[in-house]
This record gives C-alpha cells, sequence and structure tokens, in this order.
C-alpha cells in the first residue's frame, strides 16, 4: 500500500509540474491534486525535494534494471536516457528550479552503481586495488553525467539513440583495457632477460 501511495503523490507531481514550476507548487497543490491528506505527504516524504528524489530514484532503477552487466550496459544507459525523455516536462523544471548541485550528486549516484558493477564484473580474475576501480568507475561516471547534462541543457537533442552510439564508440574495449593497465600482478617484462 505504501508504494501505491508514494506513486499517486508522485503522479500528481508530475500533473502539477506540466502546469507551473516546481517552486511554485504545494504540499497542498499534491495532497489535493491525489486526494490525501498532508499527514499522508508527511509520512512518506519530508517535503516536495525528497518526493522528486525519490522519483527519480524509482524511475532510474526501473531503466537500468536487468542492465547492469558489460555486456547491457549500453541498453542500461539507453534506458535512463529514455526515462529522462518521456519525463521531460518533470525533468526540465526540476533542473531548472531545484539546486543543480542536487541533480548532479543524484546522477552521480545513480550512474556510480551502473558503472562500478560493471567494472567489477570485468575486473573478475584481475588483481586490481579497490581504489584503480572507483577512479576508473568515477571517470566513466563523469563523462556519461557530463554528456546527460549537457544533453538536457540541449533541449534533449539529439535522439537517446545517437548520443548511446557516440558514447559506444568512445569506449568500446576502454573498461577492460583500464584494468589491465591497474592490474597488479602483471608479468615482468625484464624476467626473461
Amino acid at each position: 500500500m505504501s508504494d501505491i501511495t508514494k506513486r499517486a503523490l508522485e503522479a500528481s507531481l508530475k500533473k502539477m509540474l506540466l502546469k507551473k514550476p516546481v517552486n511554485k507548487i504545494t504540499i497542498n497543490d499534491i495532497t489535493e491534486d491525489c486526494g490525501v491528506n498532508r499527514a499522508t505527504f508527511y509520512y512518506h516524504f519530508r517535503d516536495i525535494y525528497d518526493l522528486i528524489e525519490w522519483s527519480c530514484e524509482e524511475d532510474s532503477r526501473r531503466a537500468i534494471h536487468g542492465n547492469m552487466t558489460y555486456e547491457t550496459w549500453e541498453q542500461g544507459f539507453l534506458n535512463i536516457f529514455h526515462a529522462v525523455e518521456d519525463n521531460k516536462p518533470f525533468v526540465l523544471n526540476v533542473y531548472r528550479h531545484v539546486s543543480q548541485e542536487q541533480i548532479i550528486q543524484y546522477l552521480y549516484r545513480v550512474v556510480y552503481h551502473l558503472i562500478i558493477n560493471i567494472v567489477e564484473e570485468c575486473a573478475q580474475g584481475m588483481s586490481v586495488r579497490e581504489e584503480d576501480k572507483q577512479f576508473i568507475a568515477d571517470f566513466y561516471k563523469f563523462v556519461f553525467v557530463g554528456m546527460m547534462l549537457d544533453w538536457i541543457r540541449q533541449e534533449m537533442k539529439p535522439s537517446p539513440e545517437k548520443m548511446i552510439s557516440r558514447l559506444s564508440t568512445l569506449i568500446e574495449g576502454d573498461v577492460v583495457r583500464m584494468l589491465e593497465k591497474c592490474c597488479t600482478d602483471k608479468p615482468d617484462p625484464n624476467r626473461d632477460k
């Protein structure tokens, strides 16, 4: 029942965002549209920004579900782009009226979670320090989030498929190559001399 109420509050918020900026929406607006009282809202969320964050996390969780491997990362990222595009009025409104630092930190968390899984998968059987894996995941996190933010600023053009195609061309095979360079059990090239 709890998730049903949260989703109903989310739907009301998204409906309100089609009419006015987030900084003009009140909890009363959301609860009246949703048909619940303020206490119900506060049972689930601290404030509107907490609801926005929950909504973004739910959308991204659904978008990348089942696509967190080296073989499926492109589909996971494509799904994230499509989820953002499908919620364009919501995303643009939040982007323009909520702290951009909050949005960036949220995207970093979502993307890092996806990328670190890929890095861990690719590193199986290699002796790579944790800090090196984290550095590689951070590198790709910054690349992806930077691309996503530029794409949002450009009113979500070009298409998500074109964005992922460009990204794929740039990084195909690079995660494994980076891990190999960081591998601590490399053979000594001078050993046979």
